[in-house]
């Protein structure tokens, strides 16, 4: 399997970042960090997220990562990340 982050995916990770900043440096670091190692355990387990069925026939699926909500999409042998957000933003 391979990893690949969706520009849109890219984009949440500097937005998140960027908000995180301005109050706490050092925990908006700490929480990219978290973030971009954590799809890494989808690599050996890419089923272990949660499937969300409105977006059938594509396999999209989601896993928590902490307070953050991490989308990704499995098509043939390539780990998609679609997008990722805090659990108390307005989605």
């Amino acid at each position: 399997m391979e990893l690949k982050w969706t520009s849109k995916a890219l984009s949440d990770l500097v937005r998140l970042h960027e908000f995180l900043a301005s109050v706490n440096r050092p925990a908006a670091a700490r929480t990219v960090q978290q973030l971009t190692a954590a799809p890494t355990t989808l690599l050996t387990n890419p089923r272990i997220g949660e499937r969300l069925e409105e977006f059938e026939p594509r396999d999209v699926r989601r896993i928590l990562v902490g307070h953050y909500e991490m989308r990704y999409e499995i098509s043939d042998s390539i780990i998609y990340l679609l997008r990722l957000w805090h659990t108390r933003e307005d989605r």
